[in-house]
């Protein structure tokens, strides 16, 4: 394949937009906020849980003390109902000294609820604290999750003008070049990544690797608007005053 050598230089601005583009493509597969994302989104799952746990924990003893409070509001009507009774003097003695004892159980009876009533009330504010606790940390994951997903919009955003102005350069300087000539650094390009390098100082700027004797000679026999491309990595060599020819 044969290209004016100004030509061939040009290819080399192209591949200075195509490794830009490669680069902001991966800028955006790599962006640092996707991985605080995907940490944030473990932490938030890990939180839910420690979240669900700590209610179930604050609903059982909500249940408990309800149940307390029943019996406690059964101890005092049964209270209630035998003062009055007894208040009334009627009925026989050994009925109202059995009262009396009934009562004096009673009193015990609620004492006893009403503490375990105000055990659990303790049991509870703790477990209340641990749920505010968890809660709070919650909405706090939330907050730093929302700034990051506005961190990496701003970033994609970013790239995204980057690569629009790029591809809007590309379109019309691979326009100008010839279509033989593009189609092959295309495919070598999407080969390897790298269509196009130049050589400099007797070196491919593609692999990195020095040419060999032969190689140079067959270079320098080749005539200026020949395409060569390197042995090794089969990439376009631009030749310039630099080359080392």
């Amino acid at each position: 394949m044969k290209a004016d050598p100004k030509v061939q230089r040009r290819l080399l601005d192209l591949q200075a937009i195509d490794t830009t583009l490669a680069q902001l493509a991966h800028r955006r597969r790599s962006l640092p906020e996707r991985a605080e994302l995907e940490a944030l989104a473990r932490e938030l799952s890990a939180l839910e849980d420690e979240r669900v746990r700590a209610q179930v924990a604050v609903d059982d003893l909500d249940r408990d003390i309800a149940r307390l409070e029943k019996d406690v509001d059964q101890v005092r009507a049964r209270k209630s109902k035998d003062e009055a009774r007894l208040a009334s003097g009627s009925g026989p003695a050994r009925e109202l000294e059995a009262l009396q004892h009934e009562l004096v159980s009673l009193n015990r009876r609620q004492s006893d609820l009403e503490d375990a009533e105000l055990e659990l009330m303790e049991q509870r504010e703790t477990a209340q604290g641990v749920l505010d606790g968890i809660e709070s940390r919650i909405a706090e994951a939330r907050e730093r999750r929302a700034a990051t997903e506005q961190r990496r919009d701003d970033a994609l955003a970013e790239i995204a003008k980057e690569e629009e102005f790029k591809r809007t350069s590309r379109q019309p300087l691979a326009g100008d070049l010839p279509a033989d000539l593009v189609t092959l650094y295309d495919k070598i390009r999407e080969d390897t990544g790298l269509g196009a390098a130049l050589l400099t100082g007797g070196r491919c700027g593609g692999c990195r690797l020095d040419l060999s004797g032969a190689d140079l000679a067959r270079i320098r026999k080749s005539d200026p608007d020949d395409v060569v491309r390197c042995e090794e990595c089969r990439r376009i060599m631009v030749r310039t005053n630099e080359s080392g020819l």
